[in-house]
């Protein structure tokens, strides 16, 4: 994951692993699409714990990912799955994706449910596009468009009274939830071709009570509990988000939307 907040934060890498699965079966449908021969060299654009890095790791039996990840306990998570599946073929790399460099481009970029947390999408691309080969993909989704919309609204309704007030401010969240127009126009502009963006709608409905707000604790809601110094403040945030989901017409429903997008730097571009 990453994030561009004033402060990077770092996350609960173990329970993000366990909690997770939404984001593999989203991210699956991404690497279905991939055009992989087998032997590139990948990006995977905030890998997380390495669940998708590791089955995009099959699709390359030839083949190396470089890992990139700006926390590293995620990257450490990463790390301990993944050097016993594929020794010697992932190469670690703590980095704000918003400036990413690399000292070789690489053949493709693969990314799933983390550009959302990168604030200026402009300048991703921009460094995007200078870390591919010429002809080189970038296959990506993330939270996009009315994502989480319900969910979001609940917390900034309370971010704005009592105590909490303080902690926030003016401040609505660390999330870019671009469309897919302004995205598509973004990579175009970045010198993209072949461009293709879309919003998808995919609600995700949790178990129970606990589950959900284990979720939003290491899932969502990090970088705001960050802000509040309070453990019982804390708590109090997460216990009032979960007993209004509780009361919805369908319990612990997340209203995700993901956007899609790929795009290809021209084969023949110049660095």
């Amino acid at each position: 994951m990453t994030s561009n907040d004033s402060t990077p934060r770092e996350w609960n890498a173990s329970e993000y692993h366990r909690l997770a699965n939404p984001h593999v079966v989203w991210g699956r449908r991404v690497l279905e699409r991939l055009p992989l021969r087998g032997d590139e060299i990948v990006v995977d654009a905030g890998c997380g714990s390495g669940r998708l890095t590791a089955e995009l790791l099959e699709l390359l039996p030839t083949g190396r990912v470089i890992a990139i990840d700006q926390s590293a306990n995620m990257l450490s998570e990463a790390r301990q799955h993944l050097d016993q599946l594929a020794p010697g073929r992932v190469d670690y790399l703590q980095a704000d994706l918003q400036t990413l460099a690399l000292d070789t481009p690489v053949d493709a970029i693969f990314s799933t449910a983390a550009l959302h947390w990168v604030l200026d999408h402009p300048r991703m691309f921009d460094h995007f596009f200078a870390a591919l080969k010429p002809g080189g993909w970038l296959f990506a989704q993330c939270g996009g468009g009315p994502n989480i919309a319900t969910l979001v609204a609940r917390a900034r309704r309370l971010m704005r009274v009592g105590e909490l007030a303080v902690y926030f401010g003016d401040w609505n969240g660390p999330w870019e939830f671009a469309d897919a127009v302004e995205t598509a126009e973004r990579l175009v502009q970045a010198g993209f071709v072949d461009v293709q963006t879309g919003l998808e709608d995919a609600p995700v409905t949790l178990d129970n009570a606990q589950e959900y707000r284990d979720y939003l604790e290491t899932v969502v809601f990090g970088s705001h509990l960050s802000r509040i110094p309070e453990q019982a403040a804390r708590a109090a945030f997460l216990d009032q988000l979960t007993a209004q989901a509780a009361e919805d017409d369908e319990p612990y429903l997340l209203d995700y939307w993901r956007l899609n997008m790929q795009a290809q730097r021209p084969a023949n571009s110049l660095d």
